[in-house]
């Protein structure tokens, strides 16, 4: 793996992708019961972080793909506010279990690395390989694939207005969370917003908004539509952060 990714970061970044979707489809399809296709993703995950962290903590890619303090204060990132809001915000509306308490515990545990994982490998590894020929290309291309890649929950039971839904929600994520890798240099707030952000859809059930709107399509489209807006004026406001030095001398 050293090898591929000395000689092509972005297939390396590609291997990663398609080992990640492939292994969290086969676990989440080896059986019905919620318990066990849990267990079976949140194993490999756990797994693939373990052997990723160390990967890079052994090639000395800390900094690389933004393990690392940022170099923007968190005053200056207006204290990560709306990311928090973003996140967590769907709370407001009912909590609640969908799944046994020790289903639900695993698929806690399976979300928190999701974040880690995706993180890693689309801002850290892809993006930062793209980067290398053309910033631009690099934001679109990482944000758009990582957007995109949530079409397999199609295939782990979700509906398609549903999966649609959170495939556009998940592309300005996806901006947002790169634009903010690139101005601060860290993707340590993007790690702790993508897990949050994935841990309390376990838990925010939404009730008070179904009962309001009629549907669980409407409440979902609505809060998805609310969490847009939100990350998106923030996404304004980053981008227009000043440039770090780092940033200006890969852009010369």
């Amino acid at each position: 793996m050293k090898k591929l990714f000395e000689k092509n970061e972005v297939m390396f970044a590609v291997v990663l992708i398609i080992i990640y979707v492939v292994g969290n489809s086969v676990m989440m399809n080896i059986s019905e019961d919620a318990l066990v296709q849990n267990i079976g993703a949140a194993v490999f995950n756990a797994v693939m972080s373990a052997l990723l962290f160390i990967f890079i903590r052994k090639n000395d890619l800390m900094k690389h793909v933004g393990l690392c303090r940022s170099e923007v204060s968190a005053a200056k990132m207006w204290l990560y506010i709306p990311l928090i809001v973003g996140a967590a915000g769907t709370m407001v509306f009912g909590i609640g279990l969908e799944m046994s308490p020790e289903a639900t515990v695993f698929r806690t545990v399976k979300m928190l690395f999701v974040g880690f994982l995706e993180e890693v490998i689309f801002r850290g590894f892809l993006f930062k390989g793209i980067c290398k020929s053309n910033v631009t290309r690099a934001i679109v291309i990482s944000s758009v694939t990582f957007g995109i890649g949530h079409v397999v929950n199609l295939f782990n039971g979700y509906d398609l207005l549903n999966n649609i839904v959170q495939i556009v929600f998940a592309i300005v994520v996806g901006f947002l969370l790169v634009f903010i890798f690139h101005r601060t240099g860290s993707l340590l707030a993007c790690i702790g917003f993508h897990s949050l952000n994935n841990c309390v859809t376990g838990f925010a059930s939404g009730e008070y908004l179904i009962n309001a709107l009629g549907s669980v399509h409407a409440a979902e489209i609505a809060i998805s539509a609310a969490k847009t807006v939100i990350l998106a004026i923030y996404m304004i406001y980053v981008i227009k952060l000043p440039k770090r030095k780092t940033e200006i001398k890969s852009a010369q």
